[in-house]
């Protein structure tokens, strides 16, 4: 009887450790989410890379649509950038803003 207990408590203390386990290597594996909304007229590559989804030339191509066009009006216009489509802009919404007025790019009026 006494073994029988034992094996039982065993079994329950291993299968409540899987989850934590499981849970771990996830967190390994997956990249490293913002701790914050990333504000997308000041972010830097890094801070673009950590976002789900954007890599290092996405996140440079951002960086450069940004530039070029002056900042983001809203952040709808994330999809007139090369590789970012719907489905990703989707994922990517609720970590982003354009917070803050953008300004003007270099050369126009």
């Amino acid at each position: 009887m006494r073994t029988s207990l034992w094996a039982s408590a065993l079994l329950v203390a291993a299968l409540a450790a899987v989850p934590c386990v499981a849970s771990a290597q996830e967190r390994k594996s997956s990249p490293a989410l913002p701790a914050s909304v990333v504000n997308l007229n000041v972010a830097t590559i890094e801070q673009l890379d950590a976002l789900p989804g954007i890599g290092r030339s996405t996140a440079q191509r951002i960086v450069d649509y940004r530039q070029k066009n002056g900042g983001f009006k809203k952040i709808e216009e994330l999809m007139n950038v090369k590789g970012i489509g719907e489905k990703a802009f989707l994922k990517l919404k609720p970590m982003v803003t354009v917070a803050g007025k953008p300004e003007k790019p270099t050369g126009q009026a």
